[in-house]
């Protein structure tokens, strides 16, 4: 959520860094404006009511006591009150008309983002790697996976539906050393703390992240009398790890890592990526959260975004950093890098983690305070995520980086000790 005072002191500045992200907040940023228009009409009014009916009830008090009439001194008085309970009630409901148009506007790109409309605008930053040269034509993980009996579609469909899909045998271990291989390296050499949160969260936690009251349509809810959701990603419950609470200074940074399953409808994707496991309604992911103060939160944004290559570094995968423009960043992000490894079946690099600096955006809709050093001023802390990384996708790289022409799949290096000294995959 947007800060309101700064949307009121800096209005025309806001709206020009809105509009590099699309014209869509335009009509409510005018709304808001009337709003707070009206708004601030009222709330003098109201004061100076309030501030008379005060002053008439000493007299009134005085009036009594010297065994005076106060009748009509009483009758103006209730007239006050009458006036007052119409001016509040009239507040009350601009209130409630302002929190949802807060609530719908996306945060503001940070100056260091390039203004663009869409991914073709995206500025690649740094490239690591050399995509490997193949003496055979090598074949899509969705042909690989189902000859090495390592993954199931049609099962997952007959079962579940379309975009879901059954690890087996060297692929359900392979996808368990990854996580593993990632958890291990991002809390023994980067110094994340390890969470295993929950995997439903209510709708408090997911307004929080900005996820509603946006994006409830790509949301899986539970049936009954549960208010509560499926997480689309472990940002949520470590986010909210912190609601309303003040972290102190000394307490910053905070850096958690937790692996989850995810959950997301993909509503509106449909004909994407429809073959495979690029986008399934059921995934995992290593993600990466950090409470920042607000004036280190870029650095960490650059350290967390590292520690998410390293993963790929690592693995030997050939990957790619985006800096996202604004016309192609999430909603709650103020900048973010695209980290994309590279497939060699489609010949292209494809996301494989976003890494965000989302400020004050989440903390102020969730109440995370800070309290800087000395006891200063309490603000909002910044804070920021990345998937460190999203593992079913790393899987993909794997396969198909890794293929041999016999139809075989080497295991990386740094994933042998977790694949129980496991060296390939074999037809």
């Amino acid at each position: 959520m947007l800060d309101t005072a700064q949307l009121r002191d800096a209005f025309d500045d806001t709206r020009a860094r809105l509009q590099a992200r699309g014209p869509a907040a335009d009509a409510v940023l005018d709304r808001l404006q009337e709003l707070d228009r009206r708004r601030r009409d009222l709330l003098p009014r109201v004061e100076a009511l309030k501030a008379e009916r005060n002053r008439a009830g000493d007299l009134i008090a005085q009036a009594k006591r010297a065994g005076q009439d106060a009748t009509e001194l009483l009758a103006q008085n209730k007239q006050r009150a009458e006036e007052i309970k119409t001016l509040d009630a009239e507040l009350a409901s601009l209130e409630e008309e302002r929190t949802p148009l807060l609530l719908a506007l996306p945060n503001v790109p940070h100056a260091s983002v390039p203004v663009g409309r869409s991914a073709d605008d995206n500025v690649e930053v740094r490239r690591w790697g050399t995509p490997r040269v193949f003496d055979f034509e090598p074949k899509a993980h969705w042909d690989l996976g189902p000859a090495l009996g390592i993954i199931d579609f049609e099962r997952a469909a007959r079962m579940s539906g379309a975009r879901f899909a059954v690890l087996m045998k060297e692929g359900a271990r392979l996808s368990r050393a990854l996580i593993n291989f990632m958890l291990d390296l991002h809390t023994r050499e980067h110094g994340y703390t390890e969470v295993e949160p929950p995997y439903l969260v209510n709708r408090t936690a997911l307004t929080g992240t900005g996820n509603l009251p946006k994006f409830e349509q790509d949301l899986f809810k539970v049936a009954g009398e549960w208010d509560l959701f499926l997480i689309p990603t472990a940002e949520v419950p470590l986010t909210n790890l912190h609601r309303e609470e003040t972290l102190e200074d000394g307490d910053l940074p905070r850096r958690y890592v937790a692996y989850t399953p995810c959950f997301r409808s993909e509503a509106g994707s449909y004909g994407a990526d429809v073959r495979g496991l690029i986008r399934q309604h059921q995934f995992a992911k290593v993600e990466l959260m950090s409470f920042a103060r607000p004036d280190d939160s870029f650095d960490e944004l650059e350290r967390l975004t590292g520690c998410a290559e390293k993963v790929l570094q690592l693995l030997g995968l050939p990957h790619r950093t985006m800096l996202l423009c604004t016309g192609d960043m999430g909603f709650a992000s103020a900048k973010t890098y695209d980290i994309e490894v590279w497939l060699p079946s489609q010949g292209v690099y494809r996301e494989i983690s976003s890494c965000s600096n989302t400020e004050a955006f989440q903390a102020r809709r969730a109440g995370i305070r800070y309290r800087p050093a000395g006891g200063g001023k309490l603000s909002f802390a910044h804070t920021l995520n990345g998937s460190g990384l999203a593992v079913g996708r790393t899987l993909i790289a794997i396969i198909e980086n890794y293929q041999e022409a016999d139809g075989s799949i080497r295991v990386p290096d740094a994933l042998v000790p977790y694949m129980g000294g496991v060296t390939a995959i074999r037809p």
